[in-house]
């Protein structure tokens, strides 16, 4: 990796000197999305939490029968994705763009290995009677972990079109602007996951 540190800035879309235009990375719609999703997920949250804490023992109760296990892999697949779409937008940024299509695939892979993971996980819930009609807890639990897979779908939709865009020839402001909103997108699905995992694994 250390050449894409070292290779020289050469995508048309970027300004290399120090002193050039600061600028919000990818489309101002994307971060209007994401503010909204967030302002949303929060809610969702601060209800899960008041809920909570109105039946803390059958919340701890059902807690203890998720397998830490899963959140965890999860959590770890989910970061190292995110860390491979880091690692493209900053090849597209200075010169290494070829390398950028190969570190989204990989970041693919990892959304995919979480999928399979989720989809394992509801299996073995399912097998032993557990829906979402069990009890609260785990109402929240299959509502907040689908509407994340939603959106974990979403982005496996735009890491493949991220590594379209940046398998082109040549790219252009555009095409720089596009898979920045889409790194936004995806680092979202990585920190949507992390307090879902922190709040629904870990809360105590």
């Amino acid at each position: 990796m250390s050449e894409l540190a070292t290779s020289p800035v050469t995508t048309p879309a970027l300004d290399p000197r120090p002193a050039a235009r600061p600028r919000i990375p990818g489309e101002t719609g994307i971060w209007v999305f994401v503010l909204g999703d967030m302002v949303m997920f929060g809610a969702f949250f601060g209800i899960f939490v008041e809920a909570r804490s109105h039946n803390v023992a059958l919340f701890n109760a059902s807690q203890q029968q998720l397998l830490v296990a899963f959140g965890a892999v999860n959590t770890c697949l989910l970061l190292t994705g995110s860390l491979f779409v880091v690692w493209g937008v900053h090849a597209i940024r200075h010169g290494a763009a070829r390398f950028a299509p190969g570190l989204f695939g990989a970041a693919f892979v990892c959304a995919t290995l979480f999928g399979i993971d989720k989809v394992i996980e509801y299996a073995e819930k399912l097998s032993v009677g557990i829906t979402p009609a069990t009890n609260p807890f785990f109402t929240y639990f299959f509502m907040f972990t689908g509407v994340h897979a939603m959106h974990l779908i979403i982005g496996m939709v735009v890491l493949a079109r991220m590594r379209r865009i940046a398998g082109q020839p040549a790219l252009d402001a555009s095409n720089v602007r596009a898979i920045e909103s889409g790194a936004t997108y995806w680092h979202l699905v990585d920190l949507l996951w992390v307090v879902l995992f922190a709040l629904l694994y870990l809360l105590n």
